[in-house]
């Protein structure tokens, strides 16, 4: 078992609830603009102060107040990413209620249950499509007493009805919380059955982001300016929490986009401009592949892919250079370098609204490969650790120390074992209360203080962790091969046709995958077939042209491991996983099990088809699986 951690924690522990940050800043900074919003419908964004939001927040907290809102009282917010959610939520930790964020997305399922087993006095919804779902599950909901809608102009009516309440009212009630007072009950995925609230102190979420703004918080902030990140991850996920938390507490501006689409957030950034870039790897991997289609058709491709290849191989050579591991880019790599940082590397930030020099990608490990380009083109990307249970971070990149492909070492103040079995164990000041209404769970997750997070990893001699999947995604082969499918799908989603990646092969004889096509990339691939005259053969030519590069993203994925974990069959499938078609969580990740069973039927084709072209007499079962197949669908 290896033990990790770094030095104690650098700041002090916080004191209080989150909402004092706010009040804080208007205090020390009242003119600080702290929050920009978009009004009326403009492009233009509009700074609010640090004394504009502490007013507000009092404001909403009074007619929270009057409402009968009491502290340990539970309110959910089912809204995207928006100016609502950020006021609102300090509004409540201000009264000491706990907050509890649903995705709008959810299912009618989805919100009686978080609804009911978090037994919410109300819930803070977007539109009357939200209203109705939550107004066909009221009748099972008996301790939920409001209904505010944003669109319908809750903000405003709250402030009226608190307007006769005084501030006092608000200030006693915000001194009184304590930092192990709960301050949100976040649900997990459910991935894998019914989805378990995480009770999250004060604490907890205010710890991890005190510690990275004490130790990291420099690196984000243009010379003579304010640091600013548009936020667009989901507030209903901890490390959409996370980000709010830092910016809060961190005197950082903050945008909020709600719509994460590939033009909306392009267009929110060109015009917002952050300094520092918070997404997920998926974000990141498909603003590669808009970089690489655009050029390819601007009829650049070829000098875009040569200026992707500079830029990973130098930001590797200056990797090895900090590490003390090699001795940096030699003449050619440089002068290579300043050549595309001209032509191509500028543009490429300019996208993104060309202020962005750090970014950090968290949700699920990041790519060795998609890391060294954004930092060879200019964007130090860094990934990082945490889970909904840890409030977020666990780990980061150390200053001038960043390794590509871990997920840095240990923050401060944490500690991280690794179990004999490879399961990652953390224990710190971030790990929550429990979860709520389950002490089996809880004490299965919690063991001896350490939280037994379902990750697996290694932790190099340097203290560096590396996840290397998850503990209950571990494919186990007719042959006995164990397979952690994270790496494979990873590589796989590395090409530009391919969307989405699920590795199959529990009891089968070898291991294959489920495909799911990117329809940008793939409409501009046909595009670029050369035409033919008789339909028939085009759709046949297209079909074949299509297994052949299918074919070689498999043949490079399985590159990346030995090979009795590579893939020897796979098939593409019609239609994408989705939260229609319920394969998604709310919060985007596969439903691995729901998948399977799915394309059950598939899956037994693709592993029968293979088998019946391989029937032949064989000394080893095993041989009949030695080169990948194309089975197309």
């Amino acid at each position: 078992m290896r033990d990790f951690a770094l030095a104690p924690p650098v700041s002090a522990p916080p004191t209080g609830g989150l909402a004092d940050s706010i009040f804080e800043r208007a205090l020390l900074e009242p003119t600080l603009p702290v929050l920009a919003r978009r009004l009326g419908g403009s492009s233009e964004w509009t700074d609010i102060t640090a004394v504009e939001v502490r007013d507000t927040v009092v404001d909403l907290a009074k007619g929270l107040v009057a409402s009968g809102i009491s502290p340990g009282h539970r309110v959910a917010i089912m809204a995207r990413t928006r100016y609502e959610w950020t006021v609102l939520s300090y509004a409540l930790w201000a009264v000491g209620a706990e907050v509890v964020p649903v995705y709008p997305t959810s299912s009618r399922e989805q919100v009686e249950w978080i609804l009911r087993d978090a037994a919410c006095v109300g819930v803070v919804v977007e539109d009357e499509q939200s209203v109705m779902t939550v107004g066909s599950v009221c009748a099972s909901l008996p301790m939920l007493r409001h209904v505010w809608q944003l669109d319908a102009g809750a903000l405003d009516k709250l402030v009226e009805r608190g307007s006769l309440v005084p501030f006092a009212a608000v200030d006693s009630l915000r001194r009184i919380v304590l930092p192990d007072s709960t301050a949100v009950i976040a649900y997990t995925s459910g991935s894998t059955g019914r989805p378990l609230g995480c009770a999250l102190s004060h604490r907890s979420l205010a710890s991890g982001c005190d510690t990275l703004l004490e130790g990291w918080g420099h690196l984000v902030v243009p010379p003579g300016g304010q640091a600013s990140v548009l936020a667009f991850l989901p507030f209903s996920h901890v490390y959409g929490l996370m980000v709010q938390g830092l910016c809060m507490r961190g005197g950082m501006l903050m945008g909020h986009e709600s719509e994460p689409s590939g033009d909306s957030l392009a267009a929110a950034l060109r015009s917002f401009r952050p300094t520092y870039f918070c997404a997920v790897p998926s974000v990141f991997e498909k603003i590669y592949k808009n970089y690489l289609r655009s050029a390819r058709e601007a009829g650049r491709g070829a000098l875009f892919e040569r200026a992707a290849d500079t830029a990973r191989d130098f930001a590797a050579a200056v990797q090895r250079h900090r590490l003390g591991e090699g001795p940096g880019p030699g003449l050619d790599l440089r002068l290579q370098h300043a050549l595309y940082e001209r032509t191509v590397y500028r543009g490429l930030r300019g996208a993104l609204g060309g202020r962005i020099r750090r970014a950090t990608s968290g949700g699920s490990p990041l790519s060795r490969e998609i890391s060294l380009f954004y930092e060879g083109i200019g964007i130090y990307l860094n990934d990082g650790y945490g889970l909904t249970e840890t409030a977020g971070g666990v780990t980061a990149q150390p200053p001038g120390r960043e390794r590509s492909g871990t997920v840095g070492k240990v923050l401060p103040g944490m500690d991280v074992r690794v179990a004999d079995d490879g399961e990652i164990l953390v224990r710190g000041p971030s790990v929550f209360q429990g979860y709520v209404n389950d002490e089996a769970a809880t004490r299965a997750a919690l063991r001896g203080g350490w939280l037994a997070t379902g990750d697996l990893g290694i932790l190099d001699s340097d203290g560096y962790l590396t996840i290397t999947g998850r503990k209950k995604d571990v494919i186990i082969t007719s042959n006995g091969k164990s397979v952690a499918p994270a790496t494979l799908e990873q590589r796989l989603r590395m090409h530009p046709l391919i969307h989405q990646a699920v590795v199959v092969g529990d009891n089968r004889p070898c291991v294959g995958a489920l495909l799911t096509l990117d329809p940008d990339f793939l409409a501009y691939w046909r595009g670029t077939l050369e035409p033919r005259p008789d339909p028939r053969s085009r759709d046949a030519r297209e079909e074949n042209a299509l297994r052949e590069e299918i074919a070689r993203a498999v043949a490079a994925a399985n590159s990346a491991v030995s090979r009795s974990e590579s893939i020897r069959v796979f098939r593409v499938l019609p239609e994408p996983f989705a939260l229609s078609n319920g394969l998604l969580t709310p919060s985007m990740k596969l439903r691995r099990d729901a998948i399977v069973r799915h394309y059950a039927l598939e899956i037994d084709a693709m592993y029968q088809a293979r088998a019946e072209t391989r029937r032949q007499p064989v000394p080893d079962e095993s041989a009949v699986w030695e080169d990948s197949d194309n089975v197309f669908r």
